[in-house]
């Protein structure tokens, strides 16, 4: 498996798309002037206690005030604040966390106006971002994300990633960094740390720890809300989390967003400096890379599987439901069983990657093609399962219930993806919306595949001229390489009546081919 990321960068945004094996699998976008990112850390006013939510209202700069629950204080906030407080209130000596003696933990099922007053000052990180009609979701547990090491401050836990399954590995990397942690200092051990040596681990605690210590000793020049830490840049946060040894290219299209992401990757992988290359040729980088087709194919309402199936993704203000669709697929099993279980193995693989491409979270629906087998159904919760594995966000599967729906649960923390796939009719001067041109061909060729399976003989397709034109193109034309392929005399016949999108199949006898 080869995985790429490619970086298109314009005056307003930056566009990330991740693919493995050339295929799309998440695409990023990011303003340039976007604020409230989850990691940021950001020195606060409570602007109001809730005694009621048990929660308080906090300015953190967005037009918004950002939410900050009780459960999400952290057992060590009254430490924390105790610690923080002469830091914030004046330029004085700073004295070290590992020096500091923590206090016991707030009570796990304590009032928030017990430990919060209004006008108090916090620091606090983002938790989820701005999402519709709310502003962000806060915590005020601290944690700085390394390459192979989380840091968080006012704790003294000790924690090995579950996706390291070897014991001896998990005790040997619990062992090492219980050895160098400083005190009052948490650590979780990320998956990419297995096997690492003790050199680079410490290296990077070091600098965790560093980083902690310039942001708290800048805290009294803040006026809040400010900015105390902000998270990594999207491509960098994504190279820290994603970066493996099956990365053989990232492609970025700016010279100077190129030079920080070389700079980045020589500090934490610089074995793979050499994989990051300057593009610059004329055509747009995801035009070049196949990137904009897929991302037409991939986005709106319907999507296409394979052979005729196709998905229904409808989002609503509480869940997304997603209905699956068998659609003119060819039947190649003798049975509806059989069928039914093809196709929802297919459209399983397709889900799980819809889900990490455009980011959705909450709850999701899902509506699958009816089975009678319980044998069937557990098969099909055991490959959604498998599907989503390396989906790094927080989700959970339940199994089929007995009205043939899968409910799947995915951490939201930040908005869905939202590509606006329609394009302006050609022919009816912007009166109506078309699907994306760009899909055109490849949706003649789906119908094209589907006649030469339910039809013999000749096919006759009937199109536009300036589409018979492209199509008829060239020695190895579209023409030439659909008759190689589908082993099929197939006749394209310009027809001038015809609008710009329109095309019809017939036999050689003059009668139209219908689904």
């Amino acid at each position: 498996m080869t995985n790429e990321l490619i970086i298109s960068v314009s005056q307003r945004d930056i566009s990330i798309a991740y693919t493995e094996d050339k295929k799309l699998l998440e695409l990023h976008k990011e303003k340039s002037s976007n604020k409230f990112t989850v990691g940021d850390i950001y020195l606060a006013k409570v602007k109001k206690v809730m005694n009621g939510l048990n929660a308080a209202f906090v300015d953190v700069g967005y037009n918004k005030d950002a939410f900050l629950h009780y459960f999400d204080l952290g057992p060590q906030f009254a430490s924390q604040q105790k610690f923080l407080e002469p830091l914030i209130n004046s330029a004085g000596a700073i004295q070290k966390l590992q020096d500091f003696k923590l206090l016991k933990d707030i009570n796990k099922f304590g009032k928030i106006s017990e430990v919060i007053s209004g006008g108090q000052t916090l620091l606090v990180q983002i938790a989820k971002e701005p999402i519709s009609t709310k502003g962000p979701r806060l915590s005020s547990e601290i944690s700085i994300a390394g390459r192979n090491l989380v840091l968080i401050p006012f704790s003294n836990t000790v924690s090995v990633s579950k996706k390291i399954l070897d014991d001896e590995e998990r005790k040997r990397l619990k062992r090492l960094i219980q050895s160098i942690k400083p005190e009052n200092f948490g650590v979780i051990v990320r998956t990419v740390a297995k096997t690492r040596r003790v050199a680079l681990l410490d290296e990077e605690l070091r600098n965790l720890v560093k980083k902690w210590e310039e942001t708290i000793s800048k805290l009294h020049e803040l006026t809040p809300p400010s900015v105390a830490m902000g998270e990594l840049n999207k491509p960098a946060a994504l190279l820290r989390d994603i970066l493996n040894q099956s990365f053989s290219s990232i492609f970025v299209d700016n010279e100077s967003v190129y030079t920080q992401i070389k700079s980045y990757i020589s500090e934490i992988a610089p074995d793979k400096e050499k994989i990051v290359k300057l593009y610059d040729k004329r055509e747009p980088i995801f035009d070049h890379l196949g990137i904009s087709k897929q991302i037409k194919a991939a986005f709106g309402k319907t999507v296409t599987i394979q052979s005729g199936a196709y998905l229904i993704i409808e989002d609503t203000e509480a869940l997304t439901v997603i209905d699956v669709n068998s659609g003119n697929r060819s039947k190649k099993a003798d049975d509806q069983e059989t069928n039914a279980v093809e196709v929802n193995i297919l459209a399983a693989e397709e889900i799980a990657r819809q889900l990490r491409l455009r980011d959705i979270g909450g709850i999701i629906v899902v509506d699958f093609i009816d089975m009678h087998s319980i044998d069937n159904k557990n098969k099909l919760y055991q490959y959604m399962k498998d599907a989503m594995k390396d989906d790094r966000t927080k989700h959970s599967i339940l199994p089929l219930s007995k009205f043939g729906l899968m409910q799947i649960t995915r951490q939201r923390v930040r908005p869905a993806t939202d590509i606006e796939i329609k394009e302006t009719c050609p022919t009816c001067d912007g009166t109506g919306e078309i699907s994306p041109s760009i899909l055109f061909i490849d949706e003649i060729e789906n119908h094209l595949k589907y006649m030469t399976d339910k039809y013999t003989g000749k096919i006759e397709l009937h199109l536009h001229p300036y589409i018979a034109g492209y199509l008829k193109n060239g020695i190895w034309s579209k023409q030439n390489k659909w008759m190689f392929r589908y082993k099929r005399l197939i006749k394209i016949i310009p027809v001038i009546t015809y609008n710009f999108l329109e095309y019809k199949f017939y036999n050689k006898k003059g009668d139209e081919l219908k689904p």
